[in-house]
């Protein structure tokens, strides 16, 4: 992990390169390959040019454009924000492929916060997976490895009913499909219990289907990921993420890890019932599966780059590995009348997609104690909305749906539905 001071030098850095990118025009992101040493030099930084965000962020209503009614959205979320399950939001929208809307609501406490800001670092929780198959596809198409390699090649700590490790592939794994229980173990991650020791019990637990058939939602089993990619590369895996994905898209606020949350300037802290609550380092010790941070701007770049807008990074063919629908999933956001909306929903790698009202959506979302995320896009007209707050909200979950209602100028639905109180059942 580099120094404060040399984070800081590479982001001042990137918000240079941003410049010179606007200038050149194009809605796409500008990027260049990376071939320095991650976290010492300079070289990495000189090289790395950042994503074309607009030099003046779209903050305020004057700077907003698109098809969608911008002020109207601002509105929804201001009534939203009054609801007492709130604390801080920030939230950014991606219209064909053009950053046209960034806003900060609520504070990042509940007593004597500061006001969130497009530069409020949040945590990321499960979306992080979206880092870790992505980064393994793009591994893969460097010949560091196979996705159709099976895990159990690479001495991974990750142990299944059978020995169905020797089997079970990258790929496989990066879709959940170990067939063991959902989220299992994670209570024993929550207590404090080494996330390798876990990985070795788990091979005795009974599955729920036989490997690589069914979905099974996983945070331990998935970060064995992190293992394939420092065993292949020789790096630790949040150097590796960093040198080949943050620096290239100029992601100059993501970083891996509890100490780079606490490290930044503007951090939320996680909030529960309107209370400031304890940060966990639990899900941080599986960090392929929830260990990315980042303030909103960069989650938008994120999103762009998964449109396509960042090709030299995310090939055309690294991004149909990701959101190629693997296996089929039960609803995302459970019995709701959100989740009752999207149909055919599935999983990719690291990636979920469903169809929601003709049109297929792709994304993720995230959930640890104290904050929520979210990301959702439609990679037809590079469209979307990332999300990120800090607290265990559903409200922004629904609020996806009325973007998207916007955007294709579908009749007015109230998702919120802030007077009848009903939450979500969300998976991440």
């Amino acid at each position: 992990m580099p120094d404060p001071a040399e984070r800081r030098a590479w982001r001042v850095w990137l918000g240079l390169a941003a410049i010179v990118a606007v200038i050149g025009g194009g809605v796409g992101l500008t990027v260049s390959r990376c071939t320095g040493a991650p976290g010492t030099g300079t070289k990495a930084e000189r090289q790395v040019a950042a994503a074309a965000t607009p030099v003046v962020l779209p903050l305020e209503a004057k700077d907003w454009r698109g098809k969608i009614d911008y002020r109207a959205l601002d509105a929804r979320i201001d009534t939203m924000m009054r609801d007492r399950s709130m604390t801080g939001l920030a939230v950014a929208v991606v219209e064909n492929g053009r950053l046209s809307f960034v806003k900060g609501y609520g504070v990042t406490t509940p007593d004597d916060g500061e006001a969130v800001g497009a530069d409020t670092v949040f945590r990321w929780a499960s979306l992080s997976k979206t880092v870790a198959a992505t980064l393994s596809a793009r591994l893969a198409g460097q010949g560091a490895f196979s996705l159709e390699d099976p895990i159990g090649k690479f001495g991974v700590s990750l142990r299944l009913p059978a020995g169905a490790e020797h089997t079970l592939t990258v790929a496989q794994l990066l879709s959940q499909r170990t067939g063991l229980p959902r989220n299992a173990y994670d209570g024993w991650l929550e207590g404090g219990r080494d996330p390798k020791m876990i990985r070795q019990a788990l091979g005795t637990v009974p599955p729920q289907c036989p490997p690589a058939t069914c979905h099974t939602y996983q945070n331990l089993a998935f970060d064995t990921i992190r293992e394939v990619v420092e065993a292949t590369t020789h790096k630790p895996y949040a150097d590796e993420a960093r040198r080949q994905l943050f620096l290239p898209l100029g992601m100059g606020s993501a970083t891996i890890g509890m100490q780079g949350l606490r490290g930044e300037r503007h951090w939320a802290r996680p909030t529960r019932y309107g209370h400031e609550s304890v940060l966990a380092e639990a899900y941080y010790r599986v960090p392929a599966a929830a260990g990315v941070n980042s303030n909103i701007v960069d989650l938008a770049r994120w999103m762009q780059a998964q449109m396509g807008l960042a090709p030299e990074v995310l090939s055309a063919q690294v991004l149909e590995e990701i959101h190629r629908p693997r296996v089929n999933t039960s609803r995302p956001y459970g019995n709701s009348p959100l989740g009752r909306s999207l149909d055919k929903p599935a999983y990719g790698l690291g990636m979920r997609s469903f169809g929601y009202k003709g049109h297929r959506l792709a994304g993720h979302s995230g959930a640890v104690d104290g904050y929520r995320s979210t990301m959702m896009f439609d990679p037809a007209s590079k469209t979307g909305v990332v999300m990120l707050w800090n607290s265990e909200s559903s409200l922004p979950f629904k609020l996806q749906a009325e973007v998207f209602d916007l955007f294709y100028h579908e009749p007015f639905t109230d998702w919120l539905g802030l007077k009848g109180g009903e939450t979500a059942d969300v998976a991440p």
